[in-house]
């Protein structure tokens, strides 16, 4: 394709491709042993520009004493700031983490009762407080948030939804009102930090008619308003808020046509003064997104566009069914960023069914569950009407995970967005703007230390977006060493990455192949 330029120009061509491909590098690196005597579990929680908190539970299998806690606090050049021990009653286990901006709090419960505690950690010098409370029934926990000196325990009691507030001040719990009905589930708890709200979300389904409703709250546990998404032409799934104004919010999520846990598009609503504007309600059908199936193999996304183009030309719709997992909001300058993967459940037997088939497929293969298998990752940004402003895609390859969490990690850098994900012991990354691909999927191996040593077996990696360029990525490692005599060093490890988007900057406000011909052939005139 460059034969007829001039080889000048070749040269600059190719210097700018060059420069242009980000790279994906390692800088420092921390590892912790870990032992034969106990079975330790690893948290690592990222903190921002403030550094990464790592939770060390040493779970001493030769020992029904006490357990033990480690908290390790690392700037954000993973040098360790301080470290703080807690010993925990062997009756409790932890539940649920939330972080705020000052303190780490972690949910602990003694099985089949119902005590509870909750752990608070000082973020600036590892001070730990514990807090014991009663559940006051034997509610099965689903979420847990924390605003200022009150928790909010959330989950089901005898198939209605129940939501506990807890005073740090007194130890006291109460059952926050207008939850406890019959027929409804509680979908999602929110906390708003800056006007002191807990938002409390819930679903029901009543004869094939789906419900929808948010309760607020004030932080002293008072309902202030109740909004029912009635009369909405979907069903919702999930709903995320995003706080406008004091008076305006918008309500974002996935919705279903049949009450069904399967996704056809995404919903934008409108929350003005304690009512749901339904005429200025949008609903986007992932038909409707240009860059949705960017995911499939060329031939088959064109079958896919073609089928689409089909019933849409004979007035027709046609309906995808995706399992989704809705990533908190992002908010930016022009409005927010919704983040999503396309997932569905791995069976034994289920071989490569996809997300659109699985359905249907369920029925032919054994039931038992693997994982889940995730397929691709989507972005859209809308402005604070609402409206749609651009979608893109990211293709996620064999990648399955026991546990249902966000994969992919976004990293915004200006204009730009970075998405990773890790894949055994590799990440994968790219880089885009808008509905633009700056820079195609990328795969950067984590297993070259140094000369003399290699990584022979990595586990449980994960990936984590940390503050500006940096990503951190974790994991369990066997490293060999070709001069050490015994076997493999095993450790936990943490990595902080660096992807720069500086470079691609450069290339884009570089002038395109035919400009940079006419500049040529111009001079040589």
């Amino acid at each position: 394709m460059f034969r007829h330029l001039p080889l000048t120009l070749l040269a600059w061509l190719l210097l700018t491709v060059s420069s242009a491909l980000a790279q994906l590098e390692p800088s420092v690196r921390v590892e912790l042993p870990t032992s034969d005597r106990s079975e330790d579990t690893f948290d690592v929680l990222p903190l921002g520009e403030r550094g990464v908190l790592v939770t060390v539970r040493h779970d001493d299998i030769y020992s029904s004493r006490s357990n033990r806690v480690s908290f390790l606090k690392y700037d954000d050049n993973l040098k360790l700031i301080w470290h703080s021990g807690y010993k925990i009653e062997s009756y409790f286990e932890p539940v649920l983490t939330h972080l705020s901006s000052h303190y780490f709090y972690w949910l602990l419960r003694e099985p089949s009762t119902e005590h509870f505690a909750v752990l608070r950690i000082n973020l600036e010098d590892g001070h730990a407080e514990i807090f014991k409370g009663n559940l006051l029934t034997q509610l099965e926990i689903q979420q847990f948030k924390v605003l200022d000196n009150m928790a909010y325990i959330g989950g089901n009691y005898r198939n209605r939804p129940m939501v506990l507030s807890f005073s740090f001040f007194d130890n006291s719990a109460k059952v926050l009102p207008g939850l406890y009905v019959n027929h409804i589930q509680l979908n999602n708890i929110e906390v708003d930090e800056e006007r002191r709200l807990v938002h409390v979300m819930t679903d029901a389904t009543h004869k094939r008619n789906c419900e929808f409703t948010v309760q607020t709250y004030s932080y002293e546990g008072k309902l202030l308003r109740t909004v029912n998404m009635d009369g909405m032409k979907h069903s919702l799934i999930t709903g995320k808020i995003l706080p406008i104004n004091d008076d305006e919010s918008l309500l974002v999520g996935n919705y279903s046509v049949d009450c069904t846990p399967y996704s056809q598009g995404l919903y934008v609503a409108h929350i003005r003064n304690g009512e749901v504007v339904t005429d200025e309600t949008k609903y986007i059908d992932f038909s409707q997104l240009k860059n949705f199936f960017n995911y499939l193999k060329p031939k088959r996304q064109e079958k896919m566009l073609a089928r689409i183009d089909r019933r849409q030309g004979q007035g027709k719709n046609v309906k995808f069914r995706y399992r989704i997992l809705v990533h908190d909001l992002v908010p930016t300058e022009n409005g927010l960023m919704l983040i999503a993967e396309v997932y569905y459940p791995q069976y034994k037997g289920s071989g490569s069914a996809s997300a659109v088939s699985y359905a249907n497929r369920l029925r032919s293969f054994d039931r038992h569950q693997e994982g889940f298998r995730y397929t691709h990752a989507f972005l859209c940004g809308f402005d604070k009407s609402g409206k749609l402003l651009w979608d893109n895609c990211l293709a996620i390859q064999d990648v399955i995970s026991h546990e249902l969490h966000p994969m992919v990690q976004v990293s915004r850098q200006g204009d730009m967005t970075v998405l990773a994900y890790p894949q055994e012991g590799e990440i994968n990354a790219g880089v885009i703007e808008g509905d633009k691909i700056l820079q195609e999927r990328q795969n950067f191996s984590m297993k070259k230390l140094s000369e003399n040593e290699k990584v022979v077996y990595s586990e449980q990696d994960q990936l984590e977006a940390w503050f500006g360029q940096y990503f951190l990525a974790y994991g369990f490692q066997k490293i060999s060493h070709d001069k050490r005599i015994g076997p493999p060093r095993e450790v936990f490890y943490i990595n902080k990455l660096t992807y720069s988007t500086k470079d691609l900057g450069k290339s884009a406000d570089a002038p395109d192949a035919e400009s940079a011909t006419q500049k040529t052939s111009g001079s040589g005139r």
